[in-house]
């Protein structure tokens, strides 16, 4: 996540130990006025500083300082240096509590300003690592907390050229598996031994185990109702998947613990011709998706910055115009990158206003959605690379028409 090159994931360093991984993350803090990065880590509280300094498992509460200008220095307790052997750079430990605050106040020199893994208000979770307590120490030695955001979106979530490659093939696999699984549900009712939701589910689960999806795979599967929960679970083996039915088929899912995800949601009908409100509701979603689509590759153009407000905003307004913005109830897109959810921009103005810009090179989904409780819903998911060329969308086809069948 930390670093552009081809090198193979178990054998890249962390970024900030390396002497030109700190030299662009100055850069970017020198742009921001900011004073340095401070990074904070217990017990895996927060994975960004973790990855970012090459740590395993500690668990004692370590803190680095990245300065603007000069090196970076760690302090950490002093029965942890194992976890440190791999440090380049100074190295400074303490034992006590009270040698503990004494050594942060001078490792940040009287204090400033520094990034740190926190979001005011808690507006976005997926950043906001650094316990309230922490903070109180910091502000403490004479820090002021600014929020990391945009560097974690250019130094954790931004995808390396070998993720991008991987991202694409699994984007095709898994499509691959969605349209098949439609099929499959078709099959099945034809032969009259209709499947399941959660027989449904099965099918896709070994299918994506076939395929090597094999980490942190899994797969919603929803017919009217519950199609209308956009996390909806099913009760025991849920709902049949019988003729008249629509259906919904989310799937997610990476190879191996360096990759990222792909992440996708198709959408079907049982029959061959379905109501004409499920069709007029998909082509809602769908345009809706294609909207924000269309800013993106707009933006890009025009060399002109774009945040991830601005996106839900732009799908959100296309729902709302077709008079459905009530039953759109969770935000456009969230990051994608070693976690489904990651932690780079999302696209968001509902939940959150997300104001972080899309760096080039982040990932994230496109997935609007329109919720009828109690009768069915509709929700079209692609997945978007946001290359220094503009959007590039997965996988390659994307759903245009809902799927029917002959059943």
């Amino acid at each position: 996540m930390m670093s552009h090159s081809d090198t193979p994931h178990d054998e890249a360093p962390a970024l900030l130990t390396t002497p030109s991984g700190v030299e662009r993350v100055q850069a970017a803090l020198r742009e921001r006025d900011l004073d340095g990065w401070l990074l904070y880590e217990f017990r895996g509280q927060n994975w960004i500083s973790a990855e970012l300094l090459g740590t395993g498992w500690t668990t004692r509460r370590s803190f680095v300082v990245v300065p603007a200008q000069g090196d970076p220095v760690a302090l950490v307790h002093a029965i942890e240096s194992a976890a440190w052997r791999h440090w380049p750079w100074e190295r400074r430990s303490y034992a006590g509590w009270k040698e503990m605050e004494e050594a942060l106040g001078r490792l940040v020199e009287g204090g400033g300003r520094y990034a740190v893994e926190f979001s005011s208000g808690a507006a976005v979770p997926t950043v906001d690592l650094v316990p309230g307590g922490a903070l109180e120490l910091f502000r403490k030695v004479g820090v002021e907390p600014a929020s990391s955001g945009d560097l974690v979106s250019m130094f954790f979530s931004v995808w390396t050229p070998r993720q991008l490659v991987e991202h694409r093939t699994t984007a095709e696999k898994i499509a691959a598996i969605a349209r098949g699984s439609f099929v499959e549900a078709a099959r099945a009712i034809r032969d009259g031994s209709p499947h399941t939701e959660g027989s449904l589910t099965g099918w896709i689960l070994e299918a994506m185990e076939r395929d090597g999806i094999v980490v942190d795979p899994d797969t919603h599967v929803a017919v009217d109702a519950g199609a209308a929960d956009p996390h909806y679970a099913p009760d025991g083996e849920g709902e049949v998947i019988g003729a008249g039915r629509v259906l919904l088929v989310d799937l997610w899912g990476r190879p191996h613990e360096r990759a990222v995800f792909a992440d996708q949601t198709w959408m079907g009908f049982m029959g061959a011709t379905p109501p004409d409100e499920v069709v007029r509701v998909w082509e809602i979603v769908r345009d809706a998706r294609d909207a924000g689509v269309a800013l993106l590759e707009a933006r890009a153009e025009a060399g002109k910055t774009i945040r991830g407000y601005e996106v839900d905003a732009c799908c959100r307004a296309h729902i709302a115009e077709a008079g459905h913005g009530d039953h759109f109830i969770h935000r456009t897109g969230h990051s994608m990158d070693r976690k489904l959810h990651g932690s780079g921009p999302n696209l968001d103005d509902l939940e959150t206003r997300d104001e972080r810009v899309l760096v080039p090179g982040v990932g994230f989904s496109i997935e609007p959605g329109v919720y009828l409780a109690g009768d069915f819903g509709v929700r079209s998911e692609i997945n978007v690379h946001f290359g220094e060329d503009g959007p590039e969308v997965t996988p390659g086809e994307i759903q245009q028409d809902l799927f029917t069948f002959e059943v």
